[in-house]
C-alpha cells in the first residue's frame, strides 16, 4: 500500500482546508486562541501557503505574513509544523523563522528530517493567528515506478481567470508542479492582454510597468491573492523556473528588448529588483544565495527521472539577433550570413558554465530519463524562406504546396522559387536563435546515450515535436505547454478553424507533429521505465470563473536508440 492510501485524497484535502475545523487546529502549543482574521488579530495570511523544491528528506515551505499598520516595522517570529495528518495532529517537524520589511515579509524555511516519497501537511503561526493547512510531498525512493508532472507557463493575471490553476489543484495524483516561466508579466495596466482586465476585476497592480523592487513585490502580491493560485500552491510542491517576463520581455544577459536605459534606467537594476523579488515569493530554494542569477539545478525521481531545471533566459543568454538587421538598402535578404549567425559557436543561451554544470549532472544520473525544465522550444520551427521573409503567408503557402502535388506544371517560376528555398528560422527568442548550443545539449545526450525529453512553455500555444541535430538524427522529443491564461494564435486567425491552423503548422514544419493554438491549459506528463506519456489538459474559458476542462491530447515517447520519437498512445 503507498502512503497516498493511508492518507485523505487531495480533494478531501481541497474540501477539509476550506473548512474552519482544519484552519484552526495545529499550532496549539505555539499560539493563543485567536480566530483568523478576527478584528483583533495583528496580522493576516492573505497569500496563501506554498511548497517547493523537494528533496528526498526536505522541502521549503512559504508564506507571506501581512501585518496590521501597527506592527508593521517591527522583526516578526512565525511558527511552522510540518505534520502527517490534515489536521496537524501528529507532528513530525517544526520549528520558527523570523520576518520583516526587509524581506517583504516574506517567510521560507526548508523542513528537514522528512522520509522520501511521503505526503505531508503544513501550516505557519504568528502572534495566534494561523495560515491555511498546505499539502506537499517528498521526492521517491529509487524502487519508485511511476511520477506525475503538471506543467504550466504563461499565467497573465489581466488575461482572464486561473481556471488551469484550479483544474490541477482538484487532481488526485500529481507529485509535482513545474512552472517553468512568466509566472508573472511585468506590463503596465494598460499593457499586453489587458482588454477584458477592467471587465473581469482583474487590473494589473501596480498600474505602471514594473521596474523597482517594490513594484515586482506589489505585483506577485496580487497574484498571490488568486484564489486559484493559491490553490494549486497548497495542494501541491512547486519547481519554478523564470522566463523573460519575471524580469521584462524578451530579456538577456544585460537587456530587454522593452528596456530602454534613458527612460527606465540601468537594466541591472531592474534584473536585481525581479530577481530579489522572485526569490522573496517563489519557494525555490536558492542554489547560491551569493548568485541569486544561478537558478538552474536538478530533481532525481528516483530511477525513473533526471529533472533538470535550467535557465536559458538570464544568467548566460546573449542578445537575440533581428531578422530586420540582415537587410540591405535594397531590402534584400543576406540569407547565407544570416544562417552563419544563428549557428555561430560565439553565441550562447545557456553559457559554458551551466552547460558543464549540464553535462555532469547527465552523466552522473542514472535515471531512465532526463527531463529538461526550460522555458522556450528547443524543436527546430523553421518556417519556409518565402513565409519567413513575409513574401508568402502561411495560408497562401500551404495552398501552393497542395497545388504542386496535385499539378507541378501549373506553378509559375516565382512558386517554384519558393517550394525549392528551403526553411529559415524567424523565432529569434527560441534556442532556433541559438543553434551552437542546441546542438551541445543535443550532442550530451547522444555521447551518454540518454533519452531526453524536453518541455517547453513560452509561446502560449501547445506543441509537440521530434528533436533531431544537425545531421537530422532522432535525439528525443518535445512536450510544450499551452498557456495559463495568455492569449494564443487564436489572435492570428480570427477567422480560422483552429483545427485548420493546427493542420497546417503541422505541414509546414517538419519536426513539427502535434499544435493546438487556441485553448489555455497545461500538460501532465508521467514517467515510468516503459514510456512519457504527455496529455494535454485544457479549459474552455478563462472568461469566467465556471469552467470545463478536458484532456484532448494524449503522445508518448520511448526509451531506447530505436525510440526516441513522439508516436501515439497505446489504447486500452
Amino acid at each position: 500500500m503507498t502512503m497516498d492510501a493511508l492518507i485523505p485524497g487531495r480533494r478531501e484535502f481541497l474540501r477539509q482546508v476550506a473548512s474552519s475545523a482544519v484552519l484552526g487546529a495545529g499550532l496549539a502549543g505555539c499560539t493563543s486562541p485567536a480566530v483568523n482574521n478576527s478584528d483583533s488579530a495583528r496580522f493576516d495570511f492573505l497569500h496563501g501557503v506554498a511548497s517547493g523544491d523537494p528533496l528526498t528528506d526536505r522541502v521549503i515551505l512559504w508564506t507571506r505574513v501581512t501585518p496590521r499598520a501597527s506592527v508593521a516595522e517591527a522583526l516578526h517570529t512565525v511558527q511552522w509544523q510540518v505534520a502527517t495528518d490534515a489536521a496537524m495532529q501528529t507532528l513530525v517537524a517544526q520549528g520558527s523563522a523570523s520576518t520583516s520589511e526587509t524581506r517583504d515579509y516574506t517567510v521560507k524555511v526548508d523542513a528537514t528530517g522528512l522520509l522520501p516519497g511521503h505526503v505531508y501537511y503544513y501550516q505557519f503561526a504568528v502572534d495566534g493567528v494561523r495560515s491555511p493547512v498546505g499539502r506537499t510531498k517528498t521526492l521517491p525512493r529509487a524502487d519508485v515506478r511511476q511520477v506525475r508532472l503538471a506543467v504550466f507557463s504563461c499565467s497573465n493575471y489581466p488575461a482572464g481567470f486561473f481556471n488551469v490553476y484550479a483544474d490541477a489543484a482538484k487532481q488526485n495524483d500529481i507529485d509535482v508542479a513545474l512552472h517553468i516561466g512568466d509566472y508573472i508579466y511585468e506590463y503596465e495596466s494598460t499593457g499586453y492582454a489587458c482588454g477584458h482586465a477592467e471587465a473581469l476585476g482583474r487590473l494589473s497592480e501596480p498600474r505602471e510597468l514594473l521596474l523597482q523592487l517594490d513594484d515586482y513585490r506589489r505585483r506577485y502580491a496580487q497574484y498571490r491573492s488568486d484564489p486559484d493560485l493559491q490553490a494549486v500552491h497548497a495542494a501541491l510542491p512547486f519547481i519554478t523556473v523564470w522566463d523573460d517576463h519575471e524580469f521584462a520581455d524578451d530579456t538577456w544577459r544585460d537587456g530587454a528588448v522593452a528596456h530602454q536605459v534613458r527612460q527606465h534606467g540601468p537594466f541591472s537594476l531592474r534584473k536585481q529588483a525581479a530577481m530579489t523579488a522572485y526569490h522573496e515569493w517563489l519557494p525555490i530554494r536558492t542554489p547560491d544565495p551569493a548568485s541569486p542569477e544561478k537558478i538552474y539545478r536538478s530533481f532525481d525521481f528516483g530511477s525513473v527521472l533526471s529533472l533538470h531545471m535550467l535557465d536559458t533566459r538570464v544568467v548566460g543568454r546573449d542578445q537575440q539577433l533581428m531578422m530586420s538587421s540582415y537587410y540591405d538598402a535594397q531590402r534584400h535578404f543576406d540569407v547565407e550570413k544570416f544562417r552563419h549567425d544563428v549557428a555561430s559557436p560565439r553565441r550562447q543561451m545557456m553559457g559554458s558554465e551551466q552547460m558543464a554544470w549540464l553535462e555532469q549532472r547527465v552523466q552522473q544520473s542514472g535515471a531512465r530519463w532526463q527531463v529538461l525544465g526550460q522555458q522556450v522550444l528547443m524543436a527546430r520551427m523553421e518556417y519556409p524562406v518565402a513565409v519567413a521573409l513575409g513574401k508568402c503567408n502561411c495560408t497562401d503557402y500551404a495552398a501552393l504546396k497542395k497545388r504542386a502535388a496535385r499539378d507541378p506544371s501549373a506553378l509559375g517560376s516565382r512558386e517554384q522559387e519558393w517550394l525549392a528555398a528551403g526553411t529559415l528560422p524567424c523565432y529569434m527568442d527560441s534556442w532556433d536563435g541559438y543553434q551552437h548550443e542546441r546542438e551541445q545539449v543535443l550532442g550530451m545526450m547522444q555521447r551518454h546515450r540518454k533519452n531526453l525529453v524536453v518541455l517547453a512553455g513560452d509561446t502560449h500555444n501547445a506543441w509537440a515535436s521530434d528533436l533531431h541535430d544537425g545531421q537530422g538524427r532522432q535525439t528525443g522529443v518535445e512536450f510544450a505547454t499551452a498557456s495559463v491564461s495568455s492569449p494564443g494564435m487564436e489572435g492570428a486567425y480570427p477567422q480560422r478553424d483552429p483545427e485548420d491552423v493546427a493542420a497546417m503548422l503541422v505541414d509546414l514544419i517538419a519536426p513539427l507533429y502535434y499544435a493546438q493554438t487556441s485553448k489555455r491549459g497545461y500538460m501532465i506528463i508521467t514517467a515510468s521505465h516503459e514510456q512519457v506519456r504527455c496529455d494535454w489538459r485544457f479549459v474552455d474559458t478563462v472568461m469566467q470563473r465556471e469552467f470545463v476542462a478536458a484532456t484532448e491530447r494524449s503522445l508518448r515517447t520511448l526509451p531506447g536508440p530505436g525510440n526516441r520519437r513522439i508516436e501515439e498512445c497505446a489504447r486500452g
